[in-house]
């Protein structure tokens, strides 16, 4: 029975764990710290490059087309890496922090330089406190969510979808990530879109992406959704590689264990850190 309460809610990112690993889906979205109530997440300098500069892009939505390029996005940048300066950005060394700021700043003197579509209408999708979301399946419960970075409004009525990306690295093939946006846009607004692309900004590259068939997107995150929701019914969560762990769930694991000595242990235990309280009011963490 649909109940948004006690609704299995899935998104790119969660079935993205679960893939890698359904022990590292467990710590990382469903394990809270009995002290604190909290769930954890672990900050990266990768993590805290592309927030930096998410923000600085998203943030021009909130401005008409026509004036979004007269922003200082230079001195927002400056702003936003305010929050995720020193070790609270996961950031071991101030060469360390150099490097990844200096990237940032690249991919926002690129989008000055070409702001591409940016400088165009664009919708945003129905959003309350929880990212925009539908239910996947009512009969099971279970409801997608997520958040598009930007969605441009078209000539012809229709819409393109874009990423940004501020990794290094392409989008796999067979990622869940486009079905998951077609997805949402298809059921959360009437227009059709027509065209789907990632923004790569430390190159420049706009690269456009061949949409998925509506019915197979539905499928296969739905496929994935199932099986997030079966292994909750069962609490099984074993990782991939049995008890020895893996490399995704093995830093939670590490945190368990830190959380679990005493004050005067953690002290004298550097490759664990407590940095503070994150947006999502999860406990953050460094991992050394």
């Amino acid at each position: 029975m649909a109940d948004k309460y006690t609704a299995v809610w899935v998104s790119h990112s969660s079935m993205g764990d679960f893939l890698k690993c359904p022990r590292l889906y467990y710590l990382h979205n469903m394990y809270k710290d009995p002290s604190t109530g909290r769930k954890m997440s672990i900050v990266t300098p990768h993590m805290s490059l592309g927030i930096a500069v998410h923000e600085v892009l998203e943030g021009l939505g909130d401005y008409p087309a026509n004036e979004r390029m007269k922003r200082d996005l230079r001195a927002t940048f400056e702003e936003e890496w305010l929050k995720v300066t020193g070790i609270r950005g996961g950031f071991t060394g101030i060469e360390m922090e150099e490097e990844f700021k200096l990237r940032g700043k690249e991919m926002i003197n690129n989008v000055i330089k070409d702001p591409k579509f940016l400088v165009n209408k664009r919708i945003k999708l129905p959003k309350e406190k929880m990212n925009p979301n539908y239910y996947l399946s009512e009969d099971d419960n279970i409801i997608l969510n997520g958040q598009i970075d930007w969605i441009e409004y078209l000539e012809d009525d229709t819409l393109h979808i874009v990423d940004f990306k501020t990794g290094k690295n392409e989008e796999k093939d067979g990622s869940l990530q486009l079905p998951i946006y077609l997805l949402l846009c298809n059921a959360l607004q009437k227009r059709k879109v027509t065209r789907a692309s990632y923004w790569y900004l430390e190159s420049d590259k706009m690269v456009e992406k061949e949409l998925p068939d509506l019915e197979k997107a539905r499928h296969d995150v739905y496929d994935v959704a199932l099986r997030v929701k079966i292994a909750r019914d069962k609490n099984e969560f074993s990782c991939i590689n049995g008890k020895d762990g893996c490399m995704n769930c093995k830093p939670y694991e590490k945190i368990l264990d830190w959380n679990k000595k005493t004050e005067d242990e953690r002290k004298n235990d550097e490759s664990v850190i407590s940095v503070g309280i994150g947006g999502f009011n999860q406990d953050l963490f460094v991992i050394k």
